[in-house]
């Protein structure tokens, strides 16, 4: 059983690919410093697959830890690098955090394989296209300027990455361009943890469903869109959690590609901010309290992905739907609510 190290395993789409990588007979082992996870998920894990993953609990911004590492685990074969900071409004109002953690995490991985041969899949963002010029976008779009820090560092992270395989012989990488990750594991027992307020839709509105926030506020309602709202492309985390697997595989067998490759990873549909209310209070029957707020700087008029080439080269497709995406949030968020892991 081939050795993959998740990177911030512990978080939201980390487990559920720890957990498809189990399914699928790799051997996941764990880093997290637990900066915004809850360590409790480990023993959720171990509920689902029947064994409680390796696990290691350090920064891997500290260069000497990271390197001492992976020196005495020579057996990893591949890594899925899921270990930054993420939300866009804090990146904003704190760039260097986000610069530091982003960016020495992923370079004293990158050093500690400068001698080895390793497969390494990121986790990257749909973020990269902007406001696409066109839609579906594919992944020939043009990468267009950040509209905050923490994308500015999927941009960078991708740029990097393509230049050292292109430089070293020994690094073969895939960039994940992830749309709007939702949803939770069928079993219930993980799911999205946010610390403090949300920054993510689903769970604001799984939180205001279970009655934690008094009210949803949708972020605009004249957009150039057929209801005036956001669109986005949603995509179910365990759909997600297995293109990782998918894309594991690929390495290993060798891809005709090159060194460097990047894949799109949604569903190929755009739902409306409104259209996603609706398909929760459907899957729940639970009615949602919501308003209509003032629209937010950067936010992205609407984007969905073509999914072709993900279809077709990686030999993986979303099988999830948007019914699929709301049940499983709102099984986790009354899980959670009767079994608090704090």
């Amino acid at each position: 059983m081939s050795k993959i190290l998740v990177t911030g395993g512990i978080g939201y789409i980390g487990s559920h690919t720890v957990v498809e990588l189990y399914n699928a007979g790799y051997t996941p082992i764990i880093v997290d410093n637990l900066s915004n996870s809850n360590i409790k998920i480990l023993d959720q894990i171990e509920k689902i697959i029947g064994v409680k993953p390796e696990f290691h609990q350090f920064d891997l911004c500290d260069i000497q830890q990271t390197a001492s590492f992976i020196a005495a685990n020579p057996d990893i074969t591949g890594i899925i690098h899921f270990a930054a900071s993420k939300a866009v409004g804090e990146s904003v109002a704190d760039p260097l955090k986000y610069y530091h953690n982003n960016f020495f995490s992923l370079i004293n991985l990158l050093n500690a394989y400068r001698e080895k041969e390793i497969n390494f899949v990121f986790s990257s963002s749909c973020t990269v296209y902007g406001e696409p010029d066109i839609l579906p976008v594919t992944e020939s779009a043009p990468v267009k300027k950040a509209t905050s820090p923490y994308g500015n560092t999927k941009q960078i992270a991708e740029e990097i990455l393509e230049e050292i395989a292109g430089a070293y012989g020994n690094y073969n990488i895939i960039a994940l361009r992830y749309f709007n990750p939702v949803g939770a594991h069928q079993s219930a027992l993980i799911g999205e943890l946010p610390n403090g307020v949300p920054q993510n839709l689903l769970p604001f509105i799984t939180q205001t469903a279970i009655g934690k926030r008094e009210k949803l506020t949708v972020f605009g309602n004249d957009y150039d869109t057929p209801d005036g709202s956001c669109i986005r492309d949603y995509i179910h985390v365990v759909d997600l959690a297995k293109a990782h697997v998918a894309a594991i595989k690929l390495l290993e067998r060798g891809n005709p590609n090159g060194k460097y490759d990047v894949f799109n990873v949604g569903t190929g549909n755009g739902y409306s901010v409104l259209e996603a209310i609706k398909a929760f209070e459907k899957a729940s029957g639970q009615p949602l309290k919501y308003e209509f707020g003032p629209k937010r700087d950067g936010d992205i008029i609407q984007v969905w992905g073509d999914v072709n080439k993900s279809s077709t080269e990686l030999g993986w497709k979303a099988e999830l739907g948007i019914d699929e995406m709301m049940a499983s949030a709102w099984a986790w968020e009354k899980y959670i609510h009767e079994n608090p892991l704090d």
